[in-house]
């Protein structure tokens, strides 16, 4: 920076209200200094201690002379984050003084302007109005004026037109033709002559009519009826025959209109008398992450929020490639530590779990029915699992008890306020060591074998339910113990792969034949190496290409979306139930997962195989991925893809389903987004126009069906609420000053929801969003699907219209 004396602060919400210096309201850009006591900064360390945002500069705090401590607004981010605070008496005295230099300088700068007042002198003539007058022009010849009249009674009266031979009324008609006269001709002399162009100025005043005065009176207080009169009106027959005419028609519409809430407030439903200049949507900062150690000089591919756990988020990080480095991205990831990190938001600056992996990871997911299974794609095609059962309990801890805490956003520092009176400096030297301890390291329990995975970076994966029973009609049926034990993954070497999960037993000789390679990593190069075994054990169960020999198109994913898929095994008389097959290592539920043989494998019939897949050059495909029976190899093969839609022009980054409509998606790739529709073929049911910056990452809203989330390159965050604009976002906000790269919302409560957003500098950002883009309005589920059927009804008539034209165009040519 080259100030050693400036500490750049990132003040919460909470923080800039103690202290009195909330942006735009106690300080601003012209007064942007705020001295604050030194004894109420040490007042918070003791009172919230982590959880104050001057935690990590306690130190400096303690040490400082002074009795009042400069903290600077920094709107500009000159030093990285909003405000910065001053370590040293000399520089907050020169920063005070600039400030009292500039303002003198203003007002001398002011006293001069008053004082050179321009001062008009009189006109003296030279004799150039002389030289006008004879130059301008004179009119000699007089004008000829024509009045043209008409008779009132004629006014209005309607006017008929009919034909006429202009021959045959002479007196109507009269033709002159030009012909040249030889008797004499016109000779044209020069002569100097002056053209006045522009009228001459003349002062000139008109004295209005004053109209008379008139009294005026504006009642602003309403005006009572005295006691005597209330009750006369009240008791007055008129009031009880009109009372006794209406009240059965109200109480039906009361009844029948069950929508409608009489009582609610709709004042207070507007939040007009909430903080002023602060806009009904936004989103308020509520903590950010960052490690020197695993996210320096990276950027963070992969965000998911643990599904039980309140609190707990996990991200993936990788490199930082340019164009020229993205063929060697495998070999860059060599060179750091390929790593999944767990945080809390109970302890922000300690990581709860580092997860290890072979290569950089591109995306990850929880297990829906087991979150201690984790699912991860790397950047050489290998798909790798973690089992995170044995740091449950520990996870667990970092979440405030119930009894004592109801809202974590709260009630989690009254908590620490509590224990920190009692002991203060044993608590503080405990939270210091457990700071400088290094968190725990968890390896990975199963890894894809190199051969049979794919060949390029998987760039998706999803969880898919299983289900070992059926129905009547040869369908499934929803169980709540349902259990995820499939994977399905994609990659642009335009294969899809669908994985079963090993058993519990691979899983544990794989991890311990891990620690012993580990121990004997100084063993001699050509010794031989079993690690090849070991990865052939884990084969995908079934693979689709999405290759069509035809034409030789290839259609390399980087995003799928499946409907719900379910599996269901052949029943033997020799094989055992799934409860039987389950050894359970601890009393969990999740721990006791296991399958059958993949030969034993049947897809279930009268379920949906539909899939969209977005690709590397922008293109939407959707397609089956059921497999049929080549009728010239008798062998399996993938059927052709049915529909393709060239929409983006870039990579697609995002393809997700609608959580409120099952058949309605989002993709978003390059400078534009769309929504579809599946079963439309006619396009997309809304797109965006083509927008100046690029679209890098997106999300549905959890709340809300008509609210979605846009991250782009320049760091903001488009927030599109279809209910109140379909042209362009209603609200944007600016969350970082690099490319947001990932977006993930979760519900913590009814009344809290937060928003996850990633940037490209290594620094999770953590939203809270507001109640407005929370609460769902009145009939918005219903609104929202009229309007999508109100696009699929116009796109169908565009698409009759078009073949009319097409048809009424070969009808032309063929004449």
């Amino acid at each position: 920076i080259g100030h050693p004396e400036i500490f750049p602060l990132l003040l919460s919400a909470k923080t800039q209200e103690i202290f009195n210096c909330r942006p735009d309201e106690d300080v601003t850009e012209e007064n942007c200094f705020k001295c604050i006591k030194k004894e109420d900064i040490i007042q918070d360390l003791k009172t919230r201690a982590k959880a104050s945002d001057f935690y990590l500069l306690e130190k400096v705090i303690l040490e400082y002379p002074g009795e009042e401590i400069l903290v600077v607004f920094d709107p500009n981010l000159q030093y990285g984050q909003k405000f910065y605070m001053v370590a040293s008496e000399e520089a907050k005295e020169n920063l005070l003084k600039s400030l009292e230099a500039v303002e003198e300088k203003e007002e001398t700068e002011e006293e001069n302007i008053e004082e050179t007042v321009e001062v008009h002198k009189p006109w003296v003539s030279l004799g150039s109005e002389k030289e006008v007058e004879e130059e301008s022009l004179k009119e000699r010849d007089t004008k000829i004026k024509y009045k043209i009249s008409r008779a009132r009674r004629k006014f209005g009266a309607p006017i008929t037109f009919t034909d006429k031979n202009a021959s045959d009324d002479k007196d109507s008609y009269a033709e002159c033709t030009a012909y040249e006269d030889d008797t004499f001709s016109i000779k044209l002399l020069e002569r100097d002559v002056g053209v006045q162009m522009v009228p001459k100025v003349k002062e000139a005043s008109t004295q209005t009519k004053r109209t008379y005065p008139k009294n005026a009176s504006t009642q602003y207080c309403t005006r009572q009826l005295s006691s005597e009169a209330k009750a006369e009106s009240l008791s007055s027959e008129k009031l009880k025959e009109f009372l006794t005419a209406v009240h059965i028609r109200m109480e039906i519409a009361l009844q029948q209109n069950e929508i409608m809430n009489v009582f609610f407030d709709d004042w207070k439903a507007l939040a007009e008398d909430q903080e002023e200049g602060k806009p009904d949507v936004y989103l308020k900062a509520y903590q950010s992450f960052t490690d020197v150690q695993y996210l320096k000089n990276r950027t963070i591919s992969c965000v998911r929020w643990h599904p039980t756990i309140y609190g707990i988020i996990a991200l993936s990080a990788g490199e930082q490639p340019s164009d020229e480095e993205q063929v060697n991205l495998i070999n860059k990831s060599l060179l750091h530590q390929s790593v999944i990190l767990l945080w809390s938001f109970f302890d922000p600056t300690c990581l709860q779990l580092v997860l290890k992996a072979p290569e950089d990871i591109c995306c990850f997911q929880f297990n829906p029915s087991d979150p201690n299974i984790i699912a991860g794609g790397c950047v050489d095609g290998q798909v790798v699992l973690w089992d995170i059962s044995k740091h449950e309990t520990n996870l667990q801890n970092t979440v405030p008890v119930a009894e004592e805490t109801t809202d974590s956003a709260e009630d989690e520092p009254r908590a620490v306020v509590r224990v920190a009176e009692v002991i203060p400096g044993l608590m503080a030297r405990e939270w210091f060591q457990q700071s400088s301890v290094e968190p725990p390291l968890v390896r990975h329990c199963a890894a894809s074998s190199m051969p049979y995975t794919h060949t390029k970076p998987a760039t998706d994966v999803h969880w898919l339910p299983c289900n070992s029973e059926d129905n009547q009609k040869g369908g499934t049926s929803e169980h709540k113990g349902e259990n995820n034990l499939q994977l399905v993954t994609c990659s642009p070497d335009c294969s899809i792969l669908f994985w079963d999960i090993p058993s519990i037993e691979h899983r544990e000789s794989f991890l311990s034949q891990k620690i012993k390679e580990e121990r004997r990593s100084h063993k001699p190069p050509d010794a031989s190496d079993s690690d090849e075994d070991l990865d052939l054990s884990w084969k995908p169960l079934i693979k689709i290409d999405l290759r069509e020999r035809d034409n030789n198109t290839e259609y390399g994913p980087t995003r799928i979306n499946l409907k719900e898929l379910q599996y269901r095994y052949k029943h033997s008389g020799k094989a055992k139930s799934l409860s039987a097959l389950r050894t359970p290592i601890k009393e969990s539920p999740y721990t006791e997962m296991s399958t059958s043989s993949s030969k034993n494998l049947e897809v279930l019939e009268n379920i949906s195989t539909d899939f969209f897949v977005g690709n590397e050059d922008g293109e939407v495909v959707y397609s089956n991925w059921k497999m049929k029976i080549d009728t010239n190899s008798a062998k399996l093969a993938s059927q052709k893809h049915s529909q393709k839609y060239t929409l983006h022009t870039e990579t697609i980054n995002t393809l997700q389903q609608s959580p409120f409509f099952k058949d309605v998606f989002l993709s978003i790739g390059g400078q534009k987004f769309a929504i579809w529709k599946e079963g439309v073929t006619n396009g997309p049911i809304l797109q965006s126009s083509c927008s100046a910056g690029r679209y890098t990452a997106g999300q549905w809203s959890l709340t809300r069906p008509g609210v979605f989330f846009i991250g782009r390159d320049n760091g903001n965050i488009d927030i599109w609420d279809l209910v109140k604009k379909t042209h362009e976002p209603s609200h944007f906000q600016n969350i970082s000053k690099s490319i947001i790269t990932f977006i993930s919302p979760s519900s913590a409560s009814a009344e809290q929801h937060f928003l996850a957003v990633s940037d490209n500098l290594g620094v999770l950002h953590i939203l809270e969003i507001c109640q407005t883009l929370c609460q769902p309005l009145s009939n918005e589920h219903a609104n929202i699907l009229d309007y999508f059927k109100r696009e699929v009804k116009y796109l169908k008539y565009c698409e009759q219209e078009f073949k009319e034209y097409q048809k009424f165009q070969a009808k032309t040519e063929l004449k």
